[in-house]
């Protein structure tokens, strides 16, 4: 499995998504220091990238505000499904949610900050990174956390990491620096090694881009 698969995504999701907010619980904690690394600031707009069932949307529209905004995209129309109704519970109005694929999504201009939160198969996908960052501003905060493979020799560990990771994704390239195609446009990328180095915290900035807003609001 080289290149990431949408279709058997979505089917494999539509499985996953009654009780994905459950399979969740090991690694909230890192997507609490995920949201915190993105060093957020009221009135800004931040893109959660294939935001699920939306679990970092809450964490998001409280760091920003209600002068700020949220955009989440999710090409599951189950996941969206449940994303949209944890929005209308919080009533939080900054938050836009877009059912689309990341390659074709059509995002606002002006991004300041973006969230990849175990989202290894649009990584994986050039032209989702192209169109994601073609929307985002020179500077923007880019963190990425999500599953990697440990040391060659451990094969034990490595075993368990795919076995778990076969069900949310649809390829295997690249599983041991999922990071390696943001490198290009993130290029001082600072990757960290989490759970026991079976996932990663990857913190940087984007190199290009029209200029951010000074004064942390909206463009």
């Amino acid at each position: 499995m080289m290149r990431p698969d949408a279709k058997r995504s979505i089917e494999s999701y539509a499985r996953l998504a009654a009780g994905y907010d459950r399979s969740c619980r090991l690694v909230m904690p890192l997507r609490h220091e995920a949201v915190a690394a993105l060093g957020l600031r009221g009135g800004e707009t931040v893109l959660d990238v294939a935001c699920g069932t939306g679990l970092s949307l809450p964490l998001l529209a409280e760091a920003v505000g209600g002068s700020g905004r949220v955009i989440g995209v999710e090409h599951s129309r189950d996941m969206m499904d449940i994303a949209r109704r944890r929005v209308a519970d919080g009533g939080w109005r900054n938050v836009e949610l877009v059912g689309d694929s990341l390659e074709r999504a059509r995002l606002p201009s002006g991004i300041q900050a973006i969230l990849f939160h175990f989202t290894h198969d649009v990584l994986q996908s050039d032209a989702a990174l192209e169109n994601i960052f073609a929307a985002s501003c020179a500077g923007a905060r880019v963190v990425s956390a999500g599953t990697k493979l440990t040391s060659w020799g451990l094969v034990p560990v490595n075993l368990w990491v795919l076995w778990r990771a076969r069900r949310y994704l649809t390829t295997y390239a690249n599983l041991r620096e999922p990071w390696r195609h943001l490198s290009p446009h993130v290029p001082e990328l600072r990757v960290e090694s989490r759970l026991l180095d079976t996932a990663y915290l990857a913190v940087g900035t984007l190199a290009r881009g029209a200029p951010c807003p000074t004064d942390g609001g909206n463009p």
